[in-house]
């Protein structure tokens, strides 16, 4: 699994203030060009959101953090997908290679970078 997440501390943290404060029970995976080597400062950010359960996330939800994310000082698309939505051969792709931005808010594990 990759290490290192090609984000400044200045997004992660603008990006995990959004995240806590719309989906705070929601685990956070980065995966795509900013964890494998190929993205450049303009690459968008590619996450999964993975609930309790990994039930649905309400879709009023989503779209209010789409919004957060669009209306943002970030100079780069964050597309945000709800793990429940995406294919079972999705899954198994992100699974073989992302990082863990955000714990949900009952995980006791801290992210590593």
């Amino acid at each position: 699994m990759a290490e290192r997440l090609s984000l400044s501390s200045r997004h992660r943290k603008m990006i995990e203030a959004l995240l806590r404060r719309h989906l705070p029970e929601v685990e956070v995976w980065v995966y795509g060009s900013r964890i494998n080597g190929r993205s450049h400062g303009g690459s968008d950010l590619d996450l999964a959101l993975r609930a309790p359960r990994l039930r649905r996330i309400d879709a009023d939800r989503l779209k209010a953090l789409s919004d957060a994310f669009r209306e943002s000082n970030i100079p780069f698309l964050v597309e945000a997908r709800d793990w429940a939505c995406l294919p079972e051969n999705f899954h198994r792709e992100i699974e073989k290679n992302h990082v863990v931005l955000v714990y949900g808010e009952q995980s006791t594990e801290k992210p590593r970078f």
